[in-house]
């Protein structure tokens, strides 16, 4: 059963990171409601599969989404000289500050309490520089960052068994133009 008052704003990367995240959430008591804001999802139809993917699961799971504004000009400003950086370095981290800080925002508008990241769920991201991260923007508005390491316990093997199940798009890079595999 679900308590009406103890709502949590998760923010979803994608449809697939976001199945299980979601489940245990709602197992938790909480009701939930998705922000999907990813700016760095590049090409536009790559965005289109993904938000479409997250729709499928939210009515899925019964669960409100908010589409935040898709303008990529605003993750491309935010990590402006740092095009060359490996995957996982500096511009990684800017654009998971871009990405949580809005989140945060929108929770605090939303009046929600507390906010989390579906992003923590992949194994190629680092959970403790994400918890600081989520931490220092939710300190920012005001808000709790809810630290839940949704990888432990199989989450990345129960996530993807949902998104399987639900026969959800699976895409095969993180988002931004700099994580595309050039040997694809």
């Amino acid at each position: 059963m679900q308590n009406q008052d103890k709502k949590i704003l998760l923010h979803a990367c994608c449809a697939i990171c976001s199945g299980y995240p979601i489940s245990m959430l709602k197992d938790m008591g909480y009701s939930v409601v998705v922000y999907f804001y990813n700016p760095n999802i590049f090409p536009e139809e790559e965005y289109q599969k993904r938000l479409d993917a997250e729709r499928t699961l939210c009515r899925h799971f019964g669960v409100d989404l908010i589409e935040g504004e898709y303008n990529p000009e605003e993750f491309y400003s935010a990590v402006k000289g740092y095009e060359n950086e490996p995957e996982k370095g500096a511009r990684c981290d800017i654009c998971f500050n871009l990405r949580l800080d809005r989140a945060a925002k929108k929770a605090k508008e939303l009046g929600i309490e507390s906010f989390t990241t579906s992003i923590v769920i992949s194994p190629h991201k680092n959970y403790d520089k994400l918890t600081k991260i989520g931490c220092d923007v939710a300190e920012k508005y005001g808000i709790n960052y809810l630290a839940i390491d949704f990888k432990k316990k199989d989450g990345f093997l129960k996530t993807n068994k949902i998104s399987k199940e639900l026969g959800l798009y699976r895409q095969n890079y993180c988002g931004c133009e700099f994580s595309i595999r050039k040997d694809l």
